[in-house]
């Protein structure tokens, strides 16, 4: 659950208890959206853990896991529960910068390449068609059809849907252009991990983690016994700051879990995540065409927001749903970002103040 970069408070304050409330309903159906799925469709996403592991960096942070338990539970009606420090070492990890956790019941862990797999045989076997390496060159309408220009040749439609995320170009459409921020997220993997080296660690969890930093890192233990350890940053996307990003990773991780320092890495990757100018994930048609659709900003947290985002944009399209049915969340206007050209500026500045909170032990 997530796909905001508001905060609680925030989301109140914005959109009220009864909406917002209402958001977290959604996430939560979700989560049960792609359970049901995979089921349905016969997918072997290798389903790992009960909700996911929120793990307090500092002594300091445990008092806003405590603020967030209360609103969990109070405003989104989740089950949650508070970890000490050393109940956090009988049932999830020992690391010497966990100090406290929240058990957020409400979430689990999936391989994302196996559901995209299956995904995509479901469309086939229901009839549809995948066109890969089919990039939307060109764009225009004309007697009421959209045309979009592709290698491959031009496809005619009378509605369209955009759910680029991450990857919507600028110039992809007039309403698109400026509202949206791809950054890049970060992933290691080790070796399988062995008996001796997880309980070395006091490892004894398969349920998804995340640390309370602005710059996050988030980490589990994969079915085959692989460590899964990512982070956020990077602001330029090319093979220098890839190795940097690396080395860094592989750094934090040693120092996060002493137990496994120097362990070999096996695989390095990363894809863009998407931020909109009101940090808000986004449904619903333009303004100016309402034959064009759109599922987008997931902040980072796209397998599940992202389904259910792809069942209401087809309900809007096969109009057997309003856009007013939607959660205000999720109807906020794609707005501008302020002095566009300065997006990536505004990316290093905050990762600049992140970091520096980060190391703070407030």
């Amino acid at each position: 659950m997530g796909s905001t970069r508001l905060d609680y408070k925030e989301l109140l304050q914005r959109f009220g208890r009864q909406e917002t409330h209402r958001y977290f309903q959604d996430q939560r159906e979700a989560v049960e959206l792609v359970r049901q799925i995979a089921s349905e469709e016969g997918i072997e996403i290798d389903a790992q853990g009960d909700g996911e592991i929120v793990s307090a960096h500092t002594s300091m942070r445990r008092a806003s896991l405590v603020s967030e338990y209360e609103f969990l539970t109070e405003v989104a009606e989740y089950p949650c529960k508070l970890w000490s420090p050393e109940e956090m070492a009988e049932h999830a990890f020992r690391s010497p910068e966990a100090h406290g956790a929240l058990l957020v019941g409400v979430g689990f862990g999936l391989n994302p390449m196996k559901y995209c797999r299956g995904l995509a045989a479901a469309v086939y076997r229901h009839g549809g068609t995948i066109h890969a390496h089919s990039a939307v060159q060109s764009w225009e309408k004309a007697d009421g059809w959209h045309l979009l220009h592709t290698p491959g040749g031009t496809l005619r439609a009378k509605q369209v849907i955009v759910a680029t995320n991450g990857y919507t170009e600028d110039g992809l459409h007039p309403s698109l252009g400026d509202r949206l921020l791809p950054t890049l997220s970060n992933i290691i993997t080790t070796r399988p991990l062995t008996t001796a080296e997880l309980e070395a660690q006091g490892w004894r969890t398969q349920t998804p983690v995340y640390d309370t930093r602005n710059l996050l890192f988030y980490f589990r233990l994969l079915a085959d016994g692989r460590f899964l350890f990512g982070s956020r940053g990077g602001t330029v996307g090319d093979g220098r700051e890839g190795d940097r990003a690396q080395a860094y990773m592989n750094r934090r991780l040693g120092e996060m879990f002493p137990a496994w320092q120097g362990v070999e890495i096996t695989h390095f990757w990363s894809g863009l995540v998407c931020i909109s100018a009101a940090l808000t994930p986004h449904i619903g048609s333009m303004a100016d065409d309402p034959s064009v659709f759109y599922a987008i900003a997931y902040h980072g947290n796209g397998v599940a927001t992202g389904t259910w985002s792809g069942r209401a944009v087809a309900r809007l399209v096969a109009g057997t749903h309003s856009s007013t049915q939607l959660c205000s969340v999720f109807r906020q206007p794609l707005k501008r970002f302020p002095l566009p050209s300065l997006r990536v500026w505004y990316l290093r500045g905050a990762y600049a103040v992140y970091s520096l909170k980060d190391g703070l032990p407030l």
